[in-house]
């Protein structure tokens, strides 16, 4: 490869992928001598780009981590993948940040894909977050938490909890759950001995301790996601119900909290609820707190608790018809 600059660039996509590149596999890849890679990788070392090398029979090169953030080389499906992402992003949880990264990458982007992203961006559209107006989440603070979550490592941080009471926690971080603009940090509540699911919005002042603790699953084998849909749903999920609104998603979602439950498209007109709880009792009170016409679709063992409540209520305005 003649193209000194040229082969440059080849050389650091080669090294950008997750793997350990040998001299020779590097120098067969550029068809130039191992002599040549070595006198490259010393000049990407000089433009800033962290090249390690390991010596032996199973030695190689790779891209390690840098004090900064170096230029990335994006081929054309990776450079699209993530305008898509970003776009998706920027409707979401970090929206700010979102938007700017958005903005350097699609000033760079060459004229050929710039038409193919359009025609994307057109034909794919996001749902619209059923909980506007949420504050955007701090890429800083999620980013605490989640290499805590990683490294099973416990953490302390202010809280401000749903009275407006502020409390310090110390606790133990399984998994970040994003549900619409809102993240939530699954954990350990050390202080309280139990699990407890937090707004990342009302995190503050997170702090890493070192400290590292034998990772803990969930109670009953739960994943995160279901975890914090039984928590925000008001209970653990024994009992389950669907329901389908006679209203579209965007509508349901400014009338639907999270208390009630988790929305999902379905069509143009409706949309489907998902609530649970552990008493039959208290799932039919919720439902009927819906402030949208609605059909149940199961379970059907539900239908007689909301059908009681019906005839309770039809009962109490009878002198009023």
């Amino acid at each position: 490869m003649r193209d000194p600059s040229g082969r440059l660039l080849r050389l650091l996509s080669l090294l950008q992928a997750p793997r350990e590149w040998s001299g020779a596999e590097l120098a067969e890849r550029l068809d130039v001598t191992a002599r040549t890679i070595r006198r490259d990788v010393d000049r990407l070392r000089e433009l800033g780009y962290p090249v390690h090398a390991t010596h032996g029979n199973t030695g190689g090169y790779r891209l390690g981590a840098g004090t900064a953030m170096p230029p990335l080389l994006l081929d054309d499906d990776e450079a699209i993948a993530i305008v898509l992402g970003l776009r998706t992003a920027a409707t979401l949880a970090v929206e700010d940040t979102s938007l700017r990264a958005l903005a350097k990458l699609e000033q760079v982007l060459p004229h050929r894909l710039r038409h193919r992203v359009a025609a994307l961006s057109q034909a794919a559209v996001a749902l619209p977050p059923q909980d506007r107006g949420v504050p955007a989440a701090d890429p800083g603070l999620l980013a605490t938490l989640a290499a805590a979550c990683v490294t099973h490592e416990r953490v302390r941080f202010a809280y401000t909890r749903a009275d407006g009471e502020a409390t310090r926690r110390h606790a133990q971080p399984h998994r970040l759950v994003a549900a619409g603009r809102r993240w939530y940090l699954v954990a350990y509540d050390e202080d309280r001995a139990d699990w407890r699911t937090f707004r990342a919005d009302r995190i503050s002042e997170p702090h890493r301790t070192g400290v590292r603790v034998p990772p803990r699953e969930l109670p009953g084998g739960k994943d995160a996601v279901s975890w914090a849909m039984d928590t925000l749903a008001g209970g653990s999920g024994t009992i389950r119900a669907r329901l389908r609104l006679h209203v579209p998603l965007a509508e349901a979602s400014e009338q639907v909290t999270a208390w009630q439950g988790f929305l999902e498209p379905l069509d143009d007109r409706s949309c489907l609820l998902h609530t649970r709880s552990d008493s039959m009792h208290f799932l039919a009170y919720r439902i009927t707190l819906l402030t949208v016409d609605y059909t149940l679709l199961d379970p059907p063992e539900l239908a007689p608790h909301l059908a009681a409540i019906a005839r309770r209520a039809t009962h109490a305005i009878e002198s009023f018809t």
